[in-house]
């Protein structure tokens, strides 16, 4: 399995708020973002980790360079990684994919914080669905703490039928409970989805996500029981103790 880290944010808000430390090398239990990342995807498979970082600092491309050369907790890596500063996720997704395989992958940004436990479920899922014909396995939660959800409307099956910005009804299958984790399990179709979209001057990976929908891709939503982001100080406290349950 092949995995793909977008860690090229300037995290603006979190050194706003005092944190020195790119957002990538931010610790959550002792453990920087980044390297739990690494260490979570080495325990479910991984044959190839891409990392994007950006260019803006080299405290990340160093760290990123050691663990290339002398691996991560002894355990040696396949690992590569891309120093670019890009406009959006988006973007870095499109610099990502010029590295991955004709294979199925998952892609998540840095600072996604999930139960290692549901991670590993949610990824024998991802691979039994690109078996039975899914293009693509998309991470949910309907624990909302996000300053700008994007939605999911799920069928009763948990098909996917759209990404909205706003909730579209009053009852769970219709976009108004889950919303997007920020965690892409993905086969190599998608990416024909992505050249369209960056030849179209899109940005944003929720426009990406709603080209899927529009070309037709088959999605399914996993449902984690809670995904947090790291944007703020007060994240990382949240986190640890979301971790620590």
């Amino acid at each position: 399995m092949e995995y793909a880290i977008i860690a090229a944010g300037e995290g603006s808000r979190l050194a706003h708020e005092g944190v020195g430390l790119p957002k990538p090398l931010v610790k959550v239990h002792g453990e920087a973002l980044i390297d739990r990342l690494i260490r979570i995807f080495m325990d479910n498979g991984a044959s190839a980790i891409h990392v994007i970082c950006n260019d803006l600092t080299t405290q990340v491309s160093e760290h990123l360079s050691i663990l290339k050369s002398e691996g991560l907790n002894g355990r040696e890596l396949p690992l590569d990684f891309t120093i670019k500063t890009t406009p959006s996720s988006m973007h870095s997704f499109y610099e990502l994919s010029k590295h991955l395989g004709n294979g199925p992958f998952i892609l998540t940004t840095v600072d996604t914080i999930f139960r290692e436990e549901e991670f590993s479920d949610y990824v024998r899922t991802f691979q039994r669905s690109t078996a039975d014909g899914y293009d693509g396995l998309m991470g949910v939660t309907d624990y909302i703490d996000d300053e700008k959800p994007l939605y999911v409307g799920t069928d009763a099956a948990m098909n996917i039928t759209g990404f909205y910005d706003e909730p579209q009804g009053d009852n769970q299958n219709d976009g108004a409970k889950y919303i997007s984790g920020g965690i892409y399990g993905l086969t190599h179709q998608s990416i024909s989805t992505l050249n369209h979209c960056m030849a179209k001057g899109m940005s944003r990976m929720r426009n990406f996500q709603r080209s899927l929908v529009a070309d037709n891709l088959r999605l399914r939503a996993w449902p984690f029981s809670k995904v947090l982001d790291i944007d703020h100080k007060t994240d990382i406290a949240k986190a640890e103790a979301f971790l620590g349950k």
